[in-house]
């Protein structure tokens, strides 16, 4: 590898996760499926299985990821000057992510969620702080990972500020819309798609951000073809217990899942984006980037918390050579 600082540099709001876990709930669901709800007694005292508190937000989980991989990784992101922006703060310094760039903003409360948990499933509360979003002086990284941020970065110019230190240091953009993002429509910002080396989400963000209606069935290689479309080199999009599906315009590929017990999907996301970003810094190909990805996420959703289970590359090496029979096949 090259002399560059800074392997990765995460761009994006930081939190304190809540978890409960609860059994005393029901589901309903509409006759297709598609759309269920959580139904709990209206005013009632619900029993609560558990209760954990971990340091989480997309960009401080792909941080922590990338550096357990043992790779340098950078975060820029706001916090408050209250207790849970110290445990922030602390925790990533603990987990080897510079923070350097970590910005405290004098009387402001860091960001809060509640992370309900019902068979395996998540449904989150969030709490976002409106931030003022504004880059430090950086070094140079090779990657930029580009994520969630508030509703107020409309407001700033941190999309632009972006670009322009891509453009600089010719750094490979990774971007993977937060919900404020998408919610903003990224197409507005079409020099930071075609800068982008790669777009990662899940699918229904994917339909959301190409305005297609989230009940609506799409072949994964059209959902592809037109992200794809808005610019970047690399599309990449998870499906849940149907796998995940890349393209570089090139191949068209699909991995499985990694059979798991699964006790909480929150970060399974964040671990494959850190793993799968991982691989291609360690020169490997898309399709075993996408292996890495599938393990990584496969070791998280085992536990509780959205950094919990995250593997080193030593570990992503034996779980890959355990697991030879896992393989991205063609589409």
């Amino acid at each position: 590898m090259d002399n560059i600082p800074l392997d990765v540099l995460a761009i994006g709001d930081s939190t304190i996760d809540t978890f409960i876990k609860i059994h005393d709930a029901t589901i309903e669901c509409d006759i297709n499926h598609q759309e269920c709800k959580i139904c709990i007694r209206y005013g009632d005292k619900i029993p609560v299985d558990s209760i954990a508190q971990s340091v989480a937000g997309n960009a401080a989980n792909v941080a922590v990821g990338v550096s357990t991989i043992g790779l340098k990784c950078a975060i820029y992101t706001n916090l408050g000057d209250d207790s849970q922006g110290a445990l922030i703060k602390n925790t990533l310094t603990l987990k080897g992510v510079i923070a350097d760039y970590i910005q405290i903003q004098k009387g402001a409360h860091s960001n809060l969620s509640v992370i309900l948990t019902f068979q395996g499933e998540r449904t989150a509360f969030v709490y976002h702080q409106p931030w003022f979003y504004s880059l430090p002086k950086l070094e140079p990284a090779r990657w930029v990972y580009l994520t969630s941020l508030s509703q107020s970065f409309v407001d700033s110019s941190i999309i632009d500020e972006v670009a322009h230190y891509v453009d600089k240091y010719n750094s490979k953009l990774a971007f993977s819309p937060g919900t404020f993002q998408i919610k903003a429509n990224i197409k507005r910002y079409p020099k930071t798609l075609e800068q982008c080396e790669l777009i990662i989400c899940n699918l229904e963000e994917a339909k959301q951000i190409l305005e297609i209606d989230i009940k609506e069935r799409v072949a994964a290689r059209e959902v592809l073809d037109k992200m794809l479309s808005l610019g970047p080199k690399m599309i990449v999009v998870t499906d849940g217990e149907e796998g995940s599906y890349a393209t570089d315009g090139n191949s068209y590929l699909k991995v499985g899942v990694f059979p798991t017990k699964l006790v909480e999907k929150t970060g399974a996301g964040d671990a494959y984006a850190s793993a799968f970003i991982g691989a291609l810094i360690y020169d490997m190909p898309m399709s075993e980037a996408m292996i890495w990805g599938t393990i990584n996420a496969s070791h998280v959703i085992r536990e509780l918390g959205s950094q919990n289970g995250l593997l080193t590359k030593k570990d992503l090496e034996r779980n890959r050579q355990a697991v030879s029979d896992l393989k991205a096949v063609s589409f």
